[in-house]
């Protein structure tokens, strides 16, 4: 239990029967007549919808634990991720759903941070950019555009991007794994 006179960015709360959700931003208000009040932006833990709640000052909420462990991909197993802990050397096997988006960008050896409360895997982060190679992409083909021109890549992965024209096959290079952005070469 906390008051939400403690509140701070990346606290997740238990509300509503149970529910996680993280703290995103929150403002204290002492408006001029009536009693203070915390206006809070909050993220859904497991479906990532934001939404604006406000709480009296000085009111009581649950927080919630939340572990959270860097561990390395090894391998899939069917539907499964499997994630070796670096400490402990244990196996956690990982469902597509909790992995999401980060699963475009694993590959054996990847290090992520993984997400758990009370047992229950909530979710799979990964670094903000990784380096992967184009597995396989078309020649770009000189005058073809008007401007910087973009064309589409695949990647060691399976997950296609777009690159600039000049990126061949087999070069590896760097993508935000928030929104699959190529980011530039790496150079070897």
């Amino acid at each position: 239990m906390a008051s939400t006179n403690d509140l701070k960015n990346g606290m997740v709360l238990k509300l509503d029967g149970g529910q996680l959700w993280s703290v995103v931003e929150f403002q204290h208000v002492k408006p001029g007549k009536g009693p203070a009040f915390v206006r809070t932006k909050l993220k859904h833990v497991l479906s990532g919808k934001v939404v604006d709640k406000t709480f009296n000052a000085g009111t009581k909420v649950d927080t919630a634990t939340i572990d959270r462990r860097d561990m390395q991909f090894s391998y899939m197993d069917g539907e499964y991720f499997v994630f070796m802990d670096m400490e402990t050397y244990d196996q956690l096997h990982i469902d597509r759903k909790n992995v999401g988006d980060a699963a475009n960008f694993l590959i054996e050896g990847f290090t992520a941070s993984v997400a758990q409360h009370e047992g229950e895997v909530l979710y799979v982060e990964l670094p903000a950019a990784v380096e992967l190679v184009i597995a396989e992409t078309e020649p770009g083909v000189q005058g073809d555009r008007s401007t910087g021109g973009t064309k589409p890549a695949t990647l060691e992965t399976g997950h296609q991007i777009q690159v600039p024209l000049f990126i061949t096959t087999g070069e590896k290079v760097k993508v935000d794994t928030r929104d699959s952005s190529y980011l530039g070469r790496v150079n070897k």
